[in-house]
């Protein structure tokens, strides 16, 4: 399967962008291909329909979603919801890229966790008609800390993370095979 994996932070040493290449390390070695789209490093304009096909980098954000088999979407928490740069990314992808696609949602958060970027991250995604995991991956507080070879320190987010990976990436499979 190939799974693009976006990271919704304008952070440079942002925790969910560590977390979103920490999946896609681990996706990889599962066998399967992950592509990480960082949106601190693949700059994108405003949103505005009229401008959206002239823009290099908008093209290849939708051409990596709309050749993916399922899809990771990782956002720090700012106040209550989702970062502004992960919304404005998905304000350029409509249902013909999330539709009858498998969607995890992954947080980190500054307080314990991060329930309502997760929340908000789901209703856009049943908007766009793409399946939510019923698993998502939220860490905060101390569960934010990585190695310098990029895995959690933590060896309870590191269950975490890997159970959940599992189950995404078989329920992924199954709803491929049903395609």
């Amino acid at each position: 399967m190939r799974i693009v994996c976006i990271s919704g932070s304008n952070r440079k040493e942002a925790t969910s962008t560590k977390l979103v290449r920490y999946l896609a390390a681990s996706i990889q070695e599962k066998g399967h291909e992950a592509q990480v789209i960082d949106l601190n490093e693949l700059q994108l304009p405003l949103y505005c329909p009229d401008d959206a096909e002239q823009h290099t980098n908008v093209k290849l954000l939708r051409e990596s979603v709309l050749a993916a088999d399922a899809i990771v979407l990782a956002t720090p928490e700012y106040h209550g919801s989702i970062s502004g740069v992960l919304k404005n990314a998905l304000d350029y992808l409509s249902f013909d890229y999330f539709n009858n696609k498998v969607v995890l949602s992954v947080s980190s958060a500054g307080g314990a966790v991060g329930i309502s970027s997760l929340t908000h991250l789901q209703t856009i995604v049943r908007n766009v008609h793409g399946i939510n995991c019923p698993e998502w991956i939220s860490i905060g507080g101390d569960a934010r800390q990585f190695t310098a070879e990029g895995q959690p320190v933590q060896e309870q987010v590191i269950q975490r993370v890997q159970k959940t990976l599992n189950y995404f990436l078989n329920l992924s499979a199954s709803t491929r095979e049903l395609a």
